[in-house]
């Protein structure tokens, strides 16, 4: 290509030749000050030229030598402000305008993704977002104000008070398709944030005004409740003939095809977007945005030092900045209501004010996502408004149906996904209205359960199924004890409330116990195994004996957490719950074992005073041998309204709740940029990621077992994200 190309020597050349020379001008060694007009003819290129992709790769290490003399990337990016600012302050903007908008857009996306990926000393400083001492960017500057704030700014403005229409859709989409590329700097840092990670752009969107914060917020969320979509009639050649490929278009795809251009998003036959780019996009940049901390260090002596810190040491001493986007999700309220403080005075402020309906039917229309998911999991757990809005819904099959089929195809999700749907449902149990009205929701059929005809079936019944069907699956692929606790946890707070528990259910739950009493039997087997093995010759041992024991000592508690669990159907909801007395009765001789352990007996006492109550009120009414089950279920039903609970020992009704660790950012941050890169169409350069190991994007398994994938991926900071407290 050479430095500069020569100039179109006769004003009629043809527009590829006009082309090829401003692009060329623009990566050469040559600095164009900001006020030449050089950068306006560059914006009006026409959008359905071509270039080949070795041109557009040979472009980017071009800006990448001369950057740090031209400074032209900072120039692009400041004229794409000014751009924006003229489509926000004109309501009578030509297409042009826009066009030039989108032209300045799509070079600052290649451009900037080039070098923010290709960094010879991993010091993002090189980007050089700063002008030459000699120019100034006067004009709509604030003092010293510097270059990512003044765009970031503009961005953030566009996006948040500009409508969407037709003609500005693919503006918006490239706005934060930019969005996305800008803070990608964050896939350069560690998974812990530290004081010297540098990430201008996101920085400078966590500066921004609380009021452009509400708004940018408001408008991210409308657009994934609304998922407006492609318009079909753009006037733009690029994105309406597909015969045609823009050269801006050829440039992103050429840059390792990482800017996902709206033309593709009509073609693309492997998507798994949901049809509506703009939603899909404005998920991943709240995602981001919600989950982002900027780490500072308290302790001075820290701070100052220049001897070597154990992470360790920094983690405990670190503390985070304000996150404005967090803050206004967990404020966000509902449109329909006036917050109120506990002195009864109204608040009409700043804050997000949502349709909740509405962001409630298009959460469970798009819990397939896990992006949704993680939204979902963000509101319950840090919006007590939207929790209590939830949680009154008589719908909740809404939410709850989706979730519970996402668990019953636990092998086709990743680890982390069953792992945040679980956490939601734990959050939910935590509400006695809420494990009392899923048993009042009754359900004709549940299409999707395969493994038998569920009829008539409460919801909370296949709660209960569909939880220790994902214990089940647990225990034999991801064997994953944070996941077991949820799981059991998640029963225990729906055991007292449970009411006229199917058939089916039941029989589940007293399977539970024998599944559970099985692994601990093999683990105690096991144990013995190995300590005789050690004394004989402990090379021969593959694990140490103390592995045994800890495992043991698992299977000890979850056995005991379950007998908790029957315990408290048997003492707080025995007389709603026939069917459950009678799978008691059918499978009474899986807790013989255990009737002599110390850290099950007075529990199992509970349970054989029940057996001991039913089992004699069956043999005084038996005439023959002939007992049918609706016979036995029968006798069950007239002896529950009899039952007074005479000999039961009463313990504390178990409550669980769901608490963040101390640092979550260690899980979400990088969770949050995997389902990112897996769904944006961005193609990362996974050599220089070191937020989370480098086999992205994170694909869904498809085979049946997520569980390799997804540990290599994620290894143990899965397990930083949940705190079970009874």
């Amino acid at each position: 290509m050479g430095a500069v190309p020569s100039t179109p020597s006769r004003t009629n050349s043809r527009p590829q030749d006009t082309a090829e020379y401003l692009i060329g001008t623009f990566v050469g060694e040559e600095s164009f000050p900001i006020s030449s007009d050089f950068w306006q003819k560059l914006l009006e290129l026409p959008l359905s030229l071509q270039w080949p992709t070795h041109r557009v790769h040979q472009a980017c290490e071009l800006l990448a030598t001369n950057n740090y003399r031209t400074r032209h990337l900072a120039k692009i990016l400041t004229h794409m402000a000014w751009c924006l600012q003229e489509c926000i302050t004109n309501s009578g903007t030509s297409s042009l305008t826009y066009e030039k908008a989108i032209n300045a857009v799509y070079i600052s996306s290649v451009f900037l993704k080039h070098l923010i990926e290709n960094t010879k000393s991993g010091r993002i400083e090189e980007l050089y977002l700063s002008l030459n001492d000699n120019e100034s960017a006067s004009k709509d500057f604030i003092a010293d104000q510097n270059v990512e704030d003044f765009v970031i700014h503009a961005v953030l403005s566009f996006i948040g008070s500009v409508n969407i229409s037709d003609e500005k859709y693919f503006l918006h989409v490239e706005l934060l398709n930019f969005m996305l590329i800008a803070m990608s700097t964050q896939l350069l840092s560690g998974p812990s944030p530290r004081p010297k990670d540098f990430n201008p752009f996101i920085d400078a969107a966590m500066a921004q005004d609380s009021a452009l914060v509400i708004v940018v917020m408001r408008k991210l969320l409308l657009n994934f409740i609304s998922r407006p979509n492609v318009p079909l009639n753009s006037s733009y050649p690029i994105f309406s003939d597909g015969n045609q490929s823009g050269v801006l278009q050829r440039v992103s795809s050429a840059a390792a095809n990482f800017v996902l251009m709206p033309f593709n998003y009509l073609v693309s036959s492997t998507s798994q977007g949901s049809g509506s780019p703009l939603a899909d996009c404005s998920l991943n940049v709240l995602l981001i945005l919600i989950h982002y901390r900027k780490c500072i260090v308290s302790n001075e002596s820290l701070a100052s030092g220049d001897g070597f810190i154990s992470d360790s040491l920094l983690k405990e001493s670190a503390t985070f900045y304000d996150n404005p986007y967090c803050k206004a999700l967990e404020n966000a309220s509902d449109v329909e209501f006036d917050r109120v403080d506990s002195d009864g005075n109204a608040h009409n402020g700043l804050l997000v004010r949502l349709p909740f309906a509405s962001l409630f039917d298009t959460l469970g229309m798009c819990l397939a996502d896990e992006g949704s998911v993680l939204l979902l999991y963000s509101l319950l757990q840090g919006n007590p408004d939207f929790l209590e809005y939830v949680l009154v819904r008589t719908d909740l099959d809404t939410l709850l149906m989706p979730i519970l089929e996402a668990l019953y195809n636990a092998s086709t999700r990743s680890s982390n996904q069953i792992y945040m749907l679980l956490i939601i449902l734990l959050i939910l149990s935590q509400d006695s209205s809420f494990n009392a009205s899923i048993h009042k929701l009754i359900l004709p059929a549940v299409p999707w359960y395969k493994e038998r005809l569920l009829h008539q079936t409460s919801l909370g019944s296949l709660m209960v199924i569909i939880l220790i069907r994902t214990v089940q699956f647990n225990l034999s692929k991801l064997r994953d004890v944070y996941l077991h606790t949820t799981c059991l946890a998640t029963l225990a707070n729906m055991a007292p409330h449970v009411h006229r528990l199917s058939s089916y259910a039941s029989q589940r739950l007293v399977s539970l116990f024998d599944m559970l009493s099985r692994k601990y039997n093999r683990s105690a087997e096991l144990k013995n195994i190995k300590a005789d093995n050690a004394k004989i010759d402990s090379m021969e041992v593959n694990f140490p004996a103390d592995d045994a024991s800890t495992e043991m000592h698992i299977y000890t508690d979850f056995l005991r957490l379950v007998l908790e669990i029957l315990n408290a159907i048997l003492s707080y909801a025995l007389p709603r719950n026939p069917e459950f007395i009678y799978a008691l009765m059918h499978r009474q001789e899986v807790f013989q074992p255990f009737k002599n352990h110390p850290r099950f007996n007075e529990l199992l006492e509970n349970i054989y005073t029940v057996l001991d109550f039913f089992n004699s009120r069956i043999d005084a009414q038996r005439m023959d041998d002939d007992w049918s089950v609706e016979k036995v279920l029968q006798v069950i039903i007239n002896n529950c309204r009899s039952w007074r609970g005479e000999g039961l020992k009463m313990f504390t009704q178990l409550r669980f709740t769901y608490e963040q660790e101390s640092h979550p950012e260690e899980f979400f941050i990088p969770y949050v940029w995997q389902l990112v890169l897996s769904t944006c169409g961005f193609n990362f350069n996974s050599g220089v990621i070191n937020l989370f190991p480098a086999n992205v994007p994170s694909e869904k398994c498809n085979d049946g077992d997520p569980t390799q994938d997804d540990k290599q991926a994620n290894g143990e900071v899965q397990k930083l994200a949940i705190y079970v407290d009874p």
